[in-house]
Order: structure tokens, then sequence, then C-alpha cells
């Protein structure tokens, strides 16, 4: 494909792109209210629970309209994720080899449901994650809490659990292109537990050491298969080496 066919094609995806996109941000606008109510409820809830008054604050006359527009711009981003990724991969992948193909299916096949999984165990704990926090705040006074401090503050656990979810693949697709090894990756086994066990706390704030296990232990059994599935590919490309060295060598006598 010649350079101007590629920078048509390359405009015809970006054209679509921005389409959904602006859609997507319109959808966004609409579901602001709704939104926004959610994640609300735990300042509702520590205020009926323990009589600690908390409320969202909006600063400025446009402080408002600004955060609405930013939430619906994420909102947007976030609806059509699924096309925009499709037109980047589809303009990407015609210069892939076949294994690279292989690759980067595999770490999005892996990658998307284990992020959707940890956004979602996040968006169920931050009501408890919230209501904690805000439960330091002294008998009789009132937390007053800027409003888009407070939703970057729910974007960032959003991310950070998908984030922490997504870390073993990581690791694995560090292995494969040979930036990683198994046994490297072991040796920080102990550092890697000491995250997870963090991450559960968060995860379950409110909740008995039991809950915190039970969290724990899918994030330490998915960190150790990569720590498997590194080492079985080390020792491959080992063998694949050893035989390669072999050939050479018939090949000298």
């Amino acid at each position: 494909m010649s350079l101007g066919s590629h920078l048509r094609e390359l405009r015809i995806r970006l054209s679509w792109s921005a389409g959904f996109l602006v859609g997507g941000t319109v959808a966004g606008w609409f579901l602001f209210d709704p939104v926004f109510r959610i994640l609300q409820q735990p300042l509702i809830d520590v205020t009926e629970a323990r009589g600690i008054e908390a409320v969202v604050n909006f600063g400025t006359v446009v402080s408002a309209f600004d955060l609405r527009i930013q939430v619906s711009i994420f909102l947007g981003v976030l609806m059509t994720a699924p096309i925009w990724l499709w037109n980047f991969w589809a303009f990407i992948a015609p210069g892939l080899k076949q294994r690279e193909k292989r690759y980067a299916i595999g770490f999005v096949a892996a990658a998307l449901p284990l992020f959707l999984a940890g956004t979602a165990l996040a968006w169920t704990s931050l009501p408890g994650f919230v209501i904690v926090l805000i439960g330091f705040t002294p008998e009789g006074s009132t937390n007053v809490i800027n409003a888009a401090e407070y939703v970057l503050f729910a974007i960032r656990i959003l991310l950070i659990f998908g984030l922490a979810f997504v870390m073993p693949v990581v690791l694995v697709l560090l292995n494969f292109a040979g930036l990683a090894t198994g046994k490297g990756i072991l040796k920080s086994w102990r550092f890697a537990v000491f995250i997870i066990a963090v991450v559960s706390a968060l995860a379950t704030p409110v909740a008995e050491p039991m809950t915190m296990f039970l969290m724990m232990a899918p994030l330490t059994a998915l960190y150790f298969l990569a720590v498997g599935v590194a080492i079985t590919n080390d020792k491959r490309r080992e063998r694949k080496l050893a035989k390669l060295g072999e050939s050479s060598e018939l090949e000298l006598e």
C-alpha cells in the first residue's frame, strides 16, 4: 500500500473514531447526573450512619459545567473504546508479522476481561472506601469536598484496580519480549504479594480479614500463574537456542 493510501485510511479511521467519540461524549453528558448521584451516595450514607456532614462543593461559577464536560468526555472515551481501539488495530495490523499479531491478540484477550474485572471490583468497593476515609472527620466537623477532586479520586481508584489486575499479563508480555525472565519475576514475589495485600485492603476497607484474603487469593494466583508461564517460556526458548547451536555445529563439521 502506498503512503497516500495509508494516509487516506488513517484519515477515514480517525474520522470514524472522532465521530463516535463525539456521540459518546453527548451520551456521557446525559449520563453525568445518574453517575454523579451514585458517587454522592457514600457521602449521604456516612452522614446518616455516623452523623458526619460531608458535602460536595463546586468552588466557582463554572466548576459544575467544567466537571460535566470532563466527565462527559471520559465517559465518551470509555463507551466508544471498542470502536476506536478496533480502528487502531485495523490500521496497524497489516504491518505486523503473524507472530506479533498472535501476541497482540493474546494480550488483549487476556488483559481486557481482567481490567474490566478490576474496575468492576473497584466500583463496588468505592462506597466502603469513601465511608472509611470520611469517617476520620472529627465529630461536629463538616467535610467539604471539592467536586472535581472527588471525581478524579474515583477515577484513579478505578484505574489503579484495573491496572493491578492486568499486571500479570504485562509480566508475561515482558517475558515474551525478552525484557524479563521468569526467575527474575519470581525474585520479586515478596514485593508483589505486599502490593496485592495493599490493593486487597483498599478493596475491602470495612470487611473482615477473611474477605481481604478472598480478594488476595485470585490476584496472588494470577501472579504466580504469570511466573509459571514465564518460566515455561524461558525453558522453551533455551531448548530452541540449544537446537540452533547443535545445528550450527553440524554445519561447521
